[in-house]
């Protein structure tokens, strides 16, 4: 990313986060999307931001922009009152403000050559093995068209129970879907103080935080009350940190309402930074090995496991016998012919039609199983070689 840098700030551990990063999740909450008093959208502070995304574009990076607002948009056009509790209400708002705000982002983006879609999730599509691929399949598609992705929560179906409850734990787990190797969390501070900003003039700024201890917890207080729309604080912050730091992904915290707050960070702004273990491919590889029970294993030949010892993915021709009840997107075992294991990975196809498909060429596989999926029964992306 080529950004100026201001002489007056002295970049520091957010902005080389920054200019690093190639895949970025953004968020920004309702209240820095909704006028708290005419209940319109901010379109100069759209516009403003859409230009500043549209110049980290241009740098070669993707854009995923998780965006709260639909709510309150809704609100506002029902005439219903702010904070209204009762579900059904919530979900109408939902319903009619969506659109509002997609129309929104399209009026703000279209102008600087970006291009959008909307992606509505809800707590089960980035918890069910299943519905998370499929997701996550329609997101790196999206991204691989150049278009970026304009996500929040479907309140209009979610339920108390499988609601997020807030965006910054689903920008967390889009960044953790995506495999984004940095979160924004655009918010009413700069970063994470050591005592509430607000209260005490002494409250000092923390630009790295290299994990999330109790201690570090004890700094976030309660969700900011004062905030006419919107919800959520830092502690939500921290929760969706922890989240995208378990993905590899570091997430910045820094003030949404500025002019072009991206390019702000890269010039030194304040921000805090909070740091990620691992890199994105190393936590997800690490996930797969360690924290998913295997549902069912698959059988390769010689010349199969020779080729996932290079690093190649897993073809069905390779696959000699399926066993278990799994299904796509489950973990299995990779199996040579003594049973000994060679790999872990998540399935591309359940064991019906991997059953179909073992021995199979491209070409074979297709018609035996009735329709055109995934070229390999495990992608080299999904594999983690743990042989002994």
């Amino acid at each position: 990313m080529s950004l100026d840098v201001s002489a007056e700030t002295t970049p520091g551990p957010a902005a080389a986060a920054l200019i690093r990063a190639r895949r970025v999740v953004i968020k920004a909450g309702s209240s820095l999307l909704v006028d708290g008093e005419s209940g319109k959208p901010r379109r100069a502070w759209l516009a403003d931001l859409a230009a500043d995304l549209a110049r980290f574009s241009a740098s070669g990076a993707q854009i995923v922009v998780v965006s709260s607002g639909a709510v309150a948009l809704g609100r506002r056009r029902l005439g219903l009152q702010p904070r209204n509790d009762r579900l059904e209400q919530k979900q109408a708002a939902a319903a009619v403000g969506q659109s509002l705000l997609m129309r929104a982002w399209e009026e703000a983006l279209e102008p600087v050559g970006m291009i959008s879609a909307q992606v509505l999730l809800t707590r089960e599509d980035t918890e069910r093995r299943r519905r998370w691929l499929n997701a996550r399949a329609t997101m790196q598609a999206l991204l691989k068209l150049g278009v970026t992705p304009v996500v929040n929560e479907n309140d209009t179906v979610a339920t108390e129970e499988i609601r997020y409850g807030d965006n910054d734990r689903l920008a967390g787990r889009v960044a953790q879907m995506v495999r984004a190797d940095l979160m924004i969390l655009l918010s009413d501070v700069d970063g994470l103080y050591d005592s509430d900003p607000r209260a005490s003039a002494a409250a000092r700024r923390l630009d790295l935080v290299p994990a999330i201890t109790p201690e570090v917890e004890a700094m976030a207080g309660g969700p900011n009350s004062a905030a006419g729309v919107g919800s959520g604080g830092m502690r939500t912050k921290l929760e969706a940190a922890r989240i995208a730091g378990a993905a590899g992904c570091p997430t910045i915290v820094t003030l949404g309402d500025r002019l072009q707050p991206l390019s702000a960070i890269a010039a030194g702004a304040g921000a805090t930074l909070f740091e990620a273990p691992l890199s994105p491919p190393q936590a997800y590889k690490q996930w797969i090995a360690g924290s998913l029970k295997p549902e069912g294993a698959l059988v390769v030949d010689d010349g199969a496991a020779t080729a996932l010892r290079t690093g190649r993915s897993l073809l069905p021709a390779g696959v000699t016998q399926v066993r278990g009840a799994f299904e796509k997107g489950d973990c299995v075992l990779v199996l040579d012919a003594s049973g000994r294991e060679l790999a872990r990975g998540l399935a591309a196809y359940g064991a019906e039609d991997a059953g179909k498909a073992k021995g199979l060429q491209t070409g074979e596989f297709e018609a035996a199983i009735g329709y055109r999926g995934p070229a390999e029964v495990i992608h080299r992306d999904d594999l983690v070689w743990t042989e002994r």
